[in-house]
């Protein structure tokens, strides 16, 4: 049996003195949220033979205040900022090889989730079903795709954007969104916002990469975020979800808006505001191996957590329509019957993890074939405890 309290003690040891905890339980936060956000808000109503996507937040748009806890993309942003810029500073070779040693971990996992959604896609189209159901299954599993893209970019110019101060992508948000909601200017317009708004954030992480910011600064940026998303809400008309809502007429994520970078610098400054006590929690041994094991599988548990759930909402709908799965998201019934399947869409992610993790590690499953047959289970908990250490000691 592995031992956990010899897991924590070596993922705890293996971390070098001078990494940032913090930072780690940020990203952790961030991934959680988009995470939980997607679970608790998409909806895979079946509707005769097909599978068509649907929102709680469209039948009960009061439950809007759970968009503004669970749609952390800023925070992301932020810290891969920061993270880049820091990386980018030590590292001791040319740009490009810079970024192709970031972009490996990158789009390793990307390509085995476009391997078995091909796959996939083929069977169930030779298997009858309808082109509009795998249509939106297609759009679901590959729906984080766009957030790497993004991410991706904005990695590739890290050294030009150290240098760009966050106003500046804020004042051509400001501007785009004025064109079009103030004069009717083409919605094509608000693309421009997809890599200025989430600039924002970026910029915020590398300069906290120079210098962290002080209090004074972190306080403003909370405080102003906040401020001015309540009036962007309240009086300019702008949504009060933080995320798309099917049908609605303006989304503050599809593009990003003004109110959804306002949030986000909300969002932000807050974060460093938890910088000091998220550093003093993490000294703890076992709170630090919690958030370092989510850290390390980051991208592969963001890449797979719609998979896992429209696996859960596949086999169930072998068994009939079953709330919480296939129902429409339009009473406190649903919410809750979703809550309860959030444990069974957390079981099918960790066989996820389990399957897919080593394409974001960079290796195959460490074993040798022929040893492992003849291994013990001690040895094998004892090594897979070796390389969860070495992990968190060689993560980016």
């Amino acid at each position: 049996m592995p031992d956990p309290r010899g897991l924590v003690r070596r993922i705890d040891a293996a971390t070098p003195p001078g990494r940032d905890r913090a930072v780690d339980a940020l990203r952790a936060f961030a991934i959680t949220g988009v995470v939980l956000g997607h679970w608790l808000v998409t909806a895979l109503v079946a509707d005769g033979g097909t599978l068509h996507g649907d929102s709680p937040l469209r039948h009960m748009p009061e439950l809007a205040p759970v968009s503004w806890a669970l749609q952390t993309l800023a925070v992301f942003f932020l810290v891969g900022g920061y993270a880049a810029a820091r990386s980018r500073a030590a590292y001791p070779g040319g740009h490009l090889a810079w970024l192709r040693s970031r972009f490996a971990r990158l789009f390793r996992p990307v390509a085995a989730l476009l391997g078995l959604w091909a796959v996939v896609s083929a069977c169930t189209l030779a298997a009858g079903t309808g082109t509009a159901t795998v249509r939106t299954l297609l759009g679901l599993a590959l729906s984080p795709l766009w957030f790497l893209l993004v991410f991706a970019a904005l990695t590739a110019a890290t050294p030009l954007v150290a240098r760009l101060h966050p106003l500046w992508p804020l004042a051509v948000v400001l501007h785009v969104d004025l064109f079009r909601f103030g004069f009717g200017a083409p919605a094509c317009l608000g693309w421009v916002d997809v890599a200025a708004g989430w600039l924002v954030p970026y910029c915020l992480g590398t300069a906290w990469a120079r210098r962290e910011p002080g209090r004074g600064v972190c306080w403003a940026l909370l405080v102003g975020g906040a401020a001015a998303t309540a009036a962007l809400v309240a009086w300019a008309g702008y949504p009060a979800s933080m995320v798309g809502v099917p049908g609605a007429p303006v989304s503050n994520l599809s593009p990003p808006t003004l109110a959804a970078v306002t949030f986000g610098l909300a969002q932000c400054g807050a974060a460093l505001l938890l910088l000091g006590p998220l550093r003093r929690a993490l000294r703890r041994p076992a709170a630090w191996a919690a958030v370092a094991l989510l850290s390390l599988c980051a991208m592969t548990v963001f890449l797979w957590h719609q998979t896992a759930l429209m696996a859960v909402t596949a086999i169930g709908l072998s068994l009939g329509r079953l709330p919480g799965l296939h129902a429409v998201p339009d009473d406190g019934g649903w919410v809750l019957a979703r809550i309860a399947w959030l444990p069974v869409f957390t079981l099918v992610l960790l066989v996820c993890r389990a399957a897919f993790h080593p394409y974001e590690a960079g290796r195959t499953r460490p074993h040798e074939r022929g040893r492992t047959r003849r291994a013990s289970r001690v040895v094998r908990a004892h090594r897979a405890e070796r390389n969860a250490a070495a992990d968190v000691h060689g993560s980016v």
